[in-house]
């Protein structure tokens, strides 16, 4: 449910909420927060609650650190996992510097961004993340013990599977915060599970997807358990994938055809080395592709998981895409938009991809596939790419950039 100003409120005046959480990102994706109290609001809503930028990784400098941030009403949420007295509840905020003029590093702006330059080319994007996640036991403490939940494997059932309880907790915690998950099953891996949701809109995705990892850590840690995003928690099991299903519309037609779908796929395959080091973010990342259905070539083809992108088998799939490389420690805001971007070049360009790699990559020999352009290899491989690239000087500000870069990991 959307709610307006006046809507929001109002519901809080009535519903008992004591607390609410002006929620944001930073430029890798990580969830931030502030509290206010209720007679705040009003505040939060004309002129923004001001925040420290300088203490946020990749926002601002010392000298200039004075960020405003102003919630989005439409997505006013209960914390199901909070007291049912004196309630919580959160809203995205979109984030504004001083001269109330948009803070150009806010990731979720830049997204917005991406979307108003599709419209404006007559397009719209839907898009239906499939997180994967390991569940591992925790110490008295609470810390990750890096044993697993179980040992499970894909699609098992309980007794093999012990978090199909933890999993319906978090699907009905997310439908209660109004997200829609669409499946949930154990994947793969001793302890890994993976939740797909139903299409929306570019923002809300994001929005959801951002979302969704806090209630997966909150609903854990109540269980006694660590939810683990990196992307390969384990060395020789699966790694944890971020599959991205994007649908492109045409604003002014029912449906788009088969060409759109392929321009998109031919303009996605054109920028994804430049745009890896934003889909994959750390070292750990790299260990991850090319391994255990991870795709590692530059190719594409129908239903086939070893590839980077896939066209899933659906009766509506006329314009349905699977990019398979992300992880979950991805900014969604910056990968979203990134493939839109991509997306749109192709689609203006109408760029034809090249043949659909009709072969299975991760048994294919070393001779067939000397010749397919690969994925970055490394991190810094990834990091060499992005500096030099045009296409991402163009959609990302500089100082987004540099972070990147520059940033130092031991993920």
């Amino acid at each position: 449910m959307y709610y307006s100003k006046e809507e929001a409120i109002q519901f809080i005046e009535q519903n008992d909420v004591k607390f609410i959480r002006l929620a944001f990102t930073d430029i890798f994706g990580k969830q931030k927060n502030v509290s206010i109290m209720p007679n705040e609001l009003n505040k939060a809503f004309e002129s923004g609650i001001s925040f420290d930028a300088s203490a946020i990784e990749g926002f601002k400098e010392e000298s200039k650190s004075d960020l405003f941030l102003i919630p989005d009403a439409r997505t006013m949420s209960l914390l199901p996992w909070r007291p049912t007295s004196g309630r919580v509840v959160r809203f995205f905020c979109d984030i504004y510097d001083k001269e109330k003029k948009p803070f150009i590093s806010d990731s979720r702006y830049i997204l917005k961004q991406a979307v108003s330059y599709a419209a404006e080319q007559g397009y719209s994007f839907l898009f239906g993340p499939e997180c994967e996640f390991y569940l591992f036991k925790t110490d008295e403490e609470g810390n990750s013990t890096n044993v697993p939940l179980d040992n499970g494997t894909y699609m098992d059932i309980a007794p093999c599977d012990k978090g199909e309880n933890v999993r319906r907790e978090i699907c009905l915690t997310l439908e209660q915060m109004g997200i829609n998950p669409e499946k949930s099953h154990h994947e793969e891996g001793p302890g890994q599970n993976e939740i797909d949701f139903a299409y929306s809109d570019a923002i809300s995705a994001a929005d959801n997807l951002t979302a969704f990892k806090a209630v997966v850590a909150a609903i854990a840690a109540r269980n006694g358990l660590y939810a683990d995003f990196s992307a390969k928690p384990i060395k020789d099991k699966a790694g944890n994938g971020l599959h991205v299903n994007m649908s492109v519309k045409s604003i002014n037609k029912k449906d788009t055809t088969t060409n759109t779908r392929d321009y998109m796929i031919c303009g996605i395959l054109n920028r994804i080395r430049e745009i890896t080091l934003w889909l994959n973010n750390s070292e750990n990342s790299y260990q991850r592709l090319s391994k255990f259905k991870a795709p590692g070539y530059v190719t594409w083809a129908y239903s086939d998981r070893s590839q980077l992108i896939r066209i899933p088998a659906s009766i509506d799939s006329l314009s349905r895409i699977e990019v398979r490389s992300a992880d979950p420690m991805a900014n969604p805001y910056l990968s979203f938009a990134l493939l839109i971007y991509a997306s749109m070049e192709g689609i203006n360009n109408r760029n034809t991809p090249p043949a659909p790699m009709d072969m299975n990559l991760y048994k294919s020999n070393i001779d067939t596939v000397r010749s397919i352009q690969k994925l970055p290899d490394s991190l810094n491989e990834a990091k060499r790419i992005a500096s030099e690239s045009e296409f991402v000087k163009r959609h990302l500000p500089a100082d987004i950039i540099e972070s990147y870069i520059n940033r130092r990991t031991i993920g």
